[in-house]
């Protein structure tokens, strides 16, 4: 399932694949296979992208039924 919260989010703070990337330590193919809902990130990648972003993990990367 694509991440809509997580591009929505990285989005409205002007943030580009690779500037979210860049400040989480992975690269920008990475961040788009999450978006694209391809890639399951560790719960350590989780927090740090939630920590750029200001969001919790609830807001980005929970599931509604």
């Amino acid at each position: 399932m694509k991440n809509l919260k997580l591009k929505a989010a990285r989005a409205a703070m002007d943030l580009s694949q690779e500037q979210l990337a860049d400040a989480v330590g992975v690269t920008r193919q990475t961040i788009g296979m999450i978006e694209a809902g391809k890639y399951n990130p560790t719960l350590n990648l989780c927090i740090a992208i939630c920590k750029t972003l200001n969001k919790t993990l609830d807001e980005l990367f929970w599931e509604e039924d």
